[in-house]
């Protein structure tokens, strides 16, 4: 099922408030949320994605805008 169109996209606030704090530049981001989804403002920027057990390098592009 999907989100609301009224509620929007959901970006978890703490992932959101890392990127404003950083440069594209800088080591990978650390993160635990995976049902967050990638805003425009996420683009040049690694993240270390945690699986379970591991975190995968993620570096995100144009075309993963609007994915989880």
């Amino acid at each position: 099922m999907a989100r609301s169109l009224k509620k929007g996209p959901y970006v978890d606030v703490k992932l959101a408030k890392k990127v404003s704090n950083r440069k594209p530049t800088g080591g990978g981001i650390k993160t635990w949320a995976r049902a967050s989804q990638i805003p425009p403002e996420f683009v040049g920027y690694t993240f270390l994605v945690h699986t379970g057990k591991n975190f995968d390098e993620v570096f995100v592009t144009e075309d993963m805008v609007g994915h989880r």
